[in-house]
């Protein structure tokens, strides 16, 4: 380690903005000059003080990191914590704002397996606070709150070193920890595979910085739980319940009448909640008004066909995850390359909707399609408690405590299942859903009504003697 006693501490810098303020204690190690900011005037001052406390007593200053060497762990080889701040900090720029938050929550259940016994040890729920809300933040972790840095510092000297996850036994502590739930119990399939994968993506990255010699955890003898990938038909309304639940949405003010289009595009396109919320009024293409059919001697046209073209998502992540700091990220399509768009038909009942919302809650052709009532984007609990509300409405008492159409992600799910027992190919539907063939067919295996009939009587004529 290269240190060095020529150390000077300058005073605070303040940046006052129209929103917000900054103070930055700036300090110098040897050449180099070292600055961290702070949200408030008492946090930098209480680490300004640190600092010139350490100066004072002659303590020597790690050249690395420009701290006092006793902040430093005494155990060789790097931390736990500080790889893993390492590993973030590599797979933050490309990753998406979900997978962000993912890592980190990931990284926080493994650390508590490798922390050591310590007499000052924080609450076990304020390290994980800390960890995945700031230590495993790429964004946040300089601005951390005086109290959280204190508890990211003595992670720092409290973590073991990442060699020591070449003992197969520590390793395996570590693995169950990343895949267990707060309790301790196991956490849900789902999330047993994802944290195993970002944990041995992790160590993977730790093999390449050579701080092991090979992967523990492709070593260990382990099996993943099995994970049910299709999905219950339980879940899906069929074209009446549909209708009803729709027409409950519009009688749910303020919002609902704004948000019927919304889970509109769910149910009879197939739109995934984030592309909904993703669309621009210009995304829309009606045919002409003008030249649809009227039936019989009603005045009423009769709706036709229209498309969605799909551009661009907007995941819910939380504006901590994301880079502007807004609470919806900017994505491509999901399973598809950079730029990539997919259209989408909508049947005339979708279009007859598609019209009405334009006529009245549309914009520009580059304004959001969907927003709230303030004109401000659309919030996921917005829509979330419009759509319990409306199944309160629609649904009977045993159908609302059921798991029918539960979350408005439910409606995609009756989308496909329609499409696929209408007899259209599923070469078609995979295309219209962003899926591939391989997994249409596996996720919706259970909801294909009437395909064992069918397959039995074409088993009867291939065996039938009389012929």
């Amino acid at each position: 380690m290269d240190t060095t006693y020529d150390v000077r501490v300058y005073k605070t810098e303040v940046y006052r903005g129209t929103r917000v303020s900054s103070h930055k204690v700036r300090w110098k190690t040897g050449s180099r000059t070292w600055k961290r900011p702070f949200r408030n005037a008492a946090q930098a001052e209480v680490f300004r003080a640190e600092l010139l406390a350490a100066a004072r007593k002659g303590e020597a200053f790690n050249l690395a990191n420009g701290e006092p060497v006793s902040w430093q762990r005494d155990e060789p080889g790097t931390s736990w914590y500080e790889f893993a701040c390492t590993y973030v900090d590599m797979k933050w720029k490309t990753a998406s704002a979900k997978y962000r938050r993912v890592i980190a929550q990931a990284l926080a259940a493994a650390t508590t397996a490798v922390l050591a016994d310590s007499y000052d040890k924080p609450d076990d729920a304020d390290l994980r606070g800390a960890l995945v809300n700031w230590g495993y933040n790429s964004k946040q972790r300089a601005s951390a709150p005086t109290e959280i840095a204190d508890i990211l510092r003595w992670l720092v000297r409290n973590t073991r070193p990442v060699s020591d996850l070449a003992d197969s036994a520590l390793c395996r502590q570590v693995l169950t920890a990343a895949t267990s739930r707060l309790d301790g119990k196991r956490a849900a399939a789902t999330s047993v595979r994802r944290n195993r994968a970002v944990l041995f993506n992790a160590l993977e990255h730790a093999v390449e910085l050579k701080l092991l010699n090979d992967n523990p955890v492709a070593n260990l003898k382990w099996r993943a739980p099995s994970a049910t990938q299709t999905v219950d038909r339980r879940v899906v309304v069929n074209p009446a319940q549909a209708r009803l639940l729709l027409a409950a949405v519009e009688s749910q003010l303020p919002s609902g009448p704004r948000l019927v289009a919304f889970f509109g595009l769910l149910y009879y396109s197939g739109l995934r909640p984030e592309e909904a919320v993703g669309l621009r009024c210009g995304d829309v293409i009606l045919p002409d008004a003008t030249s649809a059919e009227r039936t019989g001697q009603s005045a009423e046209p009769r709706e036709s066909w229209s498309e969605v073209h799909l551009r661009r998502t907007r995941p819910d992540a939380g504006g901590q995850w994301t880079d502007d700091g807004a609470s919806r990220d900017r994505r491509g399509l999901k399973h598809r390359a950079e730029g990539e768009t997919r259209t989408v038909p909508c049947p005339p009942a979708l279009t007859k909707l598609l019209r009405r919302h334009l006529a009245e809650f549309g914009g520009h052709a580059a304004a959001p399609l969907f927003r709230g009532v303030q004109g401000r984007p659309l919030a996921t609990i917005t829509y979330r408690r419009v759509w319990d509300k409306a199944r309160l409405t629609a649904l009977s008492a045993e159908q609302y405590q059921s798991s029918l159409a539960r979350r408005p992600y439910d409606l995609r799910h009756a989308c496909l299942s329609t499409w696929l027992n209408g007899g259209v190919a599923p070469t078609q539907v995979a295309q219209w859903a962003g899926h591939s063939v391989e997994v249409l067919l596996r996720v919706y295996a259970k909801c294909l009504d009437g395909q064992q009939d069918i397959a039995k009587r074409r088993i009867e004529v291939a065996l039938d003697t009389s012929r």
